[in-house]
Formats: C-alpha cells, structure tokens, sequence
C-alpha cells in the first residue's frame, strides 16, 4: 500500500526507505532555502545533485551540508545558471548537453517573488522572465538529457491563483504593475509548462508535474515588509477564526521540499503527470471563492489549450522553438 503523507511530512519522512545510488537530479536555485534542502536529503539517498545557482560562491557556502550528509555516492556538483539572463542560460545547458550525462529527474526549483517593477537582460519582466522563460528556454535545451522514464518537477504556488497568464501584455506594458499579479502570472506559467511539456513528452515515459510548497519563511519572501505579512496574516488567521478553524501555520523547510521529492520520487508518474500537487499529494480543481491557504488550483492553470497558446508565445518572446 503507497503510504500516505501530509502538510506536516518532511523530506527525510517521505524518502525514508528510498535508495536513489545511480540517480542524477538536476535542481534549480541551490544557494538558499528549499533548493539546499532538496539537494542535502537527495544526496543524503545516494542521487548525485546537479545544482545551478546564480551566485556560485553564495551557493558553495549553502552547500556545503549537502556534502557533509552525502551518502552511498551522493553528492553534488555546482553549475552556474543565471535564469534572468538568456545568454546564461544557454550557456548553463550547452554545457550540460556538450557533457552529455542524462537525468532522472529536473527540479525546476528556483524563482523570485513579488519583485518591484523590473526586467531581466532580455527585457522581460523580472518575475515572469525568470520564473517561467528562464526554466522554459533551460529545461526545454536539455530536455533530450531527461532519461525516458523521467520526470520534471515544476516549483509553481497557490499564488497562481491571483493571477491568469495574460498573453497580450506578459510584461506589463499596458496593465498596471502589481507585483502579486506578476508573481501569480508566473506561478500560473510553471504549472502550463508543465501540462504542455508533459503532452510533448509522455509518449517516452517522461511526465512533468507541478507543485506548490506550502507558506514557509525563506529568502523568497524577501521583497514583503514584515508590516505587510504580519497584516496579510491577520486578516487570513481572522478568516480561518471565522471559519472555525486554527490558525496558519508556516511549514518548515524540511515540510517544504517534502513535496517535490514526492513528486519527484515516490508517488505513481500516472498521477502526478500533468497536474499539480500539494502536501504530498494531487490537488483539486476549485474555481469557487477560497481562502490563500486552503488548497486548490484554478482550472486556468491546468487548461491544456491555455498550455499550448503559453507555449506558442513564450517561444515568440525568446525567439527559439522547441
């Protein structure tokens, strides 16, 4: 019987048991957070760790408990990666390819959230060009390196939820800037790539699947003032009060990676193949009205002509085609 895990199941609790000598993963963002996390437990199993990181040197000091705890020929090794810059991330995956070893699993991990108004070297929008068309242009150049049988794991966010994708204006030229619209926009684009990406490429037992890590307290959030989350809380905890219900608790980080090595490694392809996952387990579809930490993903984000419509514009947008 598949054991079942929850909110509260760690990394170490969901890969108990599980003997990853002879895997090679690929995880994005290892320089902080839930990346490092992700990379120390699946060392820990034996996998061998390809992680990228934008600041090698931030990333080697985080790292280093991923060496220390490697175990049964685990370890990890570091890849420079920029996703704000295209020049980079083709330069990060030329690479890779031009080594030629493949892997079983890509864990699209890394991103920023709720950003000021900016734009990466391309000219996108920061949070879009980097959440999603920085992954989009990676993984899509190293895709024949995922072994048949693969899988991708996609970091998306219940933050999807503020926000459709708008393919009219993906860089704000015409709307005014929000950075929870922006944030959420991109979230929505993680769970798309994933739905088109799995169509393009199950025919070879690969499945691509995505993911929200729960409300945990890392460098991501570093854009929000501490005034504006301690009043975004309060209004959540005095409507989850209202509701009968105790108040929101932030995960840890170990919680946090729990579910993309779930996703990744433990439960059925079949299931997790083209949808998005939650505390361990498939998310349910809910248009209705939902509080920000009530689980549910919006039909819009699993909408496989809304997939293949982002697709077909974010090939425009970087000018490749995949």
């Amino acid at each position: 019987m598949t054991q079942v895990f929850n909110a509260a199941s760690t990394t170490d609790e969901v890969l108990a048991g599980v003997d990853l000598s002879g895997k090679r993963v690929l995880v994005t963002g290892v320089s902080a957070g839930l990346g490092v996390e992700t990379a120390r437990v699946l060392a820990a199993h034996g996998a061998q760790v390809i992680g990228t990181a934008r600041d090698l040197a931030k990333a080697e000091r985080a790292t280093q408990v991923v060496r220390d705890q490697a175990a049964n020929g685990g370890g990890i090794e570091l890849v420079e990666l920029d996703l704000a810059s295209l020049a980079s991330v083709r330069a990060a995956a030329d690479r890779l390819v031009a080594d030629g070893r493949s892997f079983d699993v890509v864990i699209a991990n890394a991103g920023v959230m709720a950003t000021p108004l900016g734009y990466t070297a391309d000219g996108f929008e920061t949070q879009f060009g980097t959440n999603h068309l920085g992954h989009f242009v990676f993984v899509n150049r190293i895709a024949p390196l995922i072994k048949d049988g693969g899988r991708l794991v996609n970091l998306a966010s219940s933050g999807h939820r503020y926000s459709d994708v708008d393919l009219e204006d993906p860089n704000f030229e015409h709307t005014p800037y929000e950075p929870m619209v922006a944030y959420g926009r991109s979230k929505t684009a993680n769970i798309l790539f994933a739905v088109e990406f799995d169509r393009r490429h199950k025919d070879r037992g690969v499945r691509a699947t995505a993911l929200h890590p729960g409300g945990i307290q890392t460098e991501l959030g570093r854009h929000i003032g501490q005034e504006t989350l301690e009043q975004v809380l309060a209004r959540i905890n005095a409507e989850l009060a209202e509701q009968g219900q105790p108040p929101f608790q932030w995960k840890t980080i170990p919680q946090g990676a729990a579910t993309s090595v779930w996703a990744g490694f433990v439960a059925p392809a079949g299931e997790v193949g083209a949808r998005y996952c939650e505390n361990c387990h498939v998310s349910q579809v809910t248009d209705g009205i939902i509080n920000p930490v009530s689980e549910g993903v919006r039909s819009y984000a699993l909408d496989p002509e809304n997939a293949k419509a982002l697709w077909a514009k974010s090939e425009e947008m970087v000018g490749e085609r995949f």
